[in-house]
């Protein structure tokens, strides 16, 4: 599991620990893990001409000592100080082993700027000195590595409204921050490098599942399994108007854990459904229920509403989506929209979510009392108790016309399988990303190209 902290559980999980040691001991591991990191990013140090962007916090001192530790390793290292509050012991040790003050003038020529401009306490923003350098990097092509998270970004809510750094790559200290898994921000990052540093954590507001805690949830079926023990999933998808709706979702949800899928919907779509999937059957007891991708102008609110307050889970999709209302009295039911379709249940602007994407999705959840799964580049997953997950694995050719549909039905079959709201959504999320990747082999797919992947991803995953 990779766990991401806020700033207050993190500046007091520092405050606790640096109480226990000497004077510098935290920052000088940071200092440490950051200068390796450097190196191994540049692929040497020897001669690298390195720059470091200085601001008054922490962060400037975590730069400086690094800076100090690849000046001695033969790095031609450059501090160029953008406020007069820069961390003293930090610049000493730095003009003591041989590095040296300069000015902006300094960045076109780098290997490799740092950026230590603010630290986690830091607004969205820069300020016009800083804007102005990082700006020069970015006009010569020199990349950024940012410290602990990109200046500029706002850390606690992966929000950047402000013009702030794109890094290349980012080193963090003791955790990950939300900013490093949520988008915008987490676009900003660059690949995320953790350095431990021994801090004593509390439970992380965000998560986000690796490969081995996806393993460990996945509902492998066992000697005593049979098609009904296995889960049985309901869908009602797909309309005369979108009949290749259904059967996508039918394809994702045929490539998940469950024994037997059943299609209720219109005989020409069900015709349809089976031509492609004989494997599907009609109506009867199911253990949950996959509603509204493609159902288009034949959604019917009073059924879709009452099936979200009938026992089974429920994956509410696409058009089912505006059967959703806040009476709070709802069982599981996971809601699956985009920023579109959460903009249009909240009453905002698209973009607006799209700027704000944990805020929404957590106030989504809240607010109807559902587990939300707001997809997009990093997935947003938020459930009514404030529990967050995010799952970051997707390619971009993901973009395409059906593939929601394909998560739709592979997480109805996980809810089925007898996973949670919050584990279906993650687990689901995670899966479709991972097929995405071997269907596309880094070039187009189509959502019916995912699906057919998702069970040699899943036999990846479990092998």
């Amino acid at each position: 599991m990779r766990y991401a902290h806020t700033v207050e559980q993190v500046r007091s999980a520092e405050a606790e620990l640096m109480a226990k040691l000497p004077d510098g001991t935290l920052m000088q591991r940071a200092a440490s893990g950051l200068a390796v990191a450097i190196s191994n990013f540049l692929g040497g140090t020897y001669g690298a001409r390195i720059v470091l962007l200085i601001g008054s916090g922490d962060n400037g001192g975590d730069a400086l000592y690094a800076g100090a530790l690849l000046a001695r390793r033969g790095a031609q290292v450059t501090a160029v100080l953008l406020s007069p509050k820069t961390h003293a012991p930090g610049l000493a040790a730095l003009h003591a082993a041989g590095g040296r003050t300069g000015s902006p003038d300094d960045i076109p020529s780098a290997d490799v700027v740092v950026d230590g401009i603010v630290g986690i306490g830091g607004r969205p923003g820069l300020r016009p000195d800083a804007l102005k350098a990082v700006q020069l990097a970015e006009q010569y092509g020199v990349p950024i590595v940012a410290v602990d998270t990109p200046s500029g970004v706002d850390v606690d809510t992966g929000e950047a409204p402000e013009p702030h750094v794109r890094a290349a790559f980012t080193v963090t200290f003791g955790t990950h921050k939300i900013c490093h898994l949520v988008d915008p921000a987490a676009t900003a990052c660059g690949p995320v490098h953790l350095v431990d540093i021994g801090l004593d954590l509390p439970p992380a507001a965000v998560q986000s599942l690796q490969a081995s805690d996806v393993r460990a949830l996945y509902p492998v079926p066992h000697g005593e399994s049979d098609k009904y023990s296995r889960g049985v999933l309901g869908l009602m998808v797909g309309s005369t108007q979108y009949p290749g709706a259904a059967v996508i979702a039918t394809a994702g949800a045929l490539a998940g854990p469950v024994g037997m899928v059943r299609y209720v919907g219109p005989d020409a779509v069900a015709a349809a459904v089976r031509e492609a999937h004989p494997e599907v059957v009609g109506d009867g007891r199911v253990q949950a229920w996959t509603i509204g991708s493609g159902l288009g102008d034949e959604l019917d609110v009073a059924r879709v509403r009452a099936l979200l307050d009938a026992d089974e889970p429920v994956v509410l999709d696409a058009d089912g989506l505006k059967a959703l209302d806040d009476s709070g009295d709802h069982v599981d039911v996971l809601a699956t929209p985009h920023a579109g379709e959460l903009a249009r249940l909240l009453g905002v602007d698209r973009a607006t979510v799209e700027a704000e994407r944990l805020k929404h999705a957590r106030l989504a959840a809240e607010r109807f009392d559902v587990t939300v799964l707001l997809k997009g580049a990093t997935t947003v997953i938020a459930h009514p108790d404030g529990e967050v997950r995010v799952n970051s694995n997707a390619t971009p050719w993901l973009a395409t016309a059906g593939a929601g549909d394909v998560l739709a039905g592979l997480c109805g079959t996980l809810l089925a399988a007898g996973l949670s709201t919050l584990d279906a959504a993650a687990v689901g999320a995670y899966l479709h990303a991972a097929a995405a990747n071997l269907a596309s082999s880094h070039g187009p797919t189509t959502a019916t190209g995912v699906a057919h992947a998702l069970p040699e991803a899943t036999r990846l995953l479990l092998s």
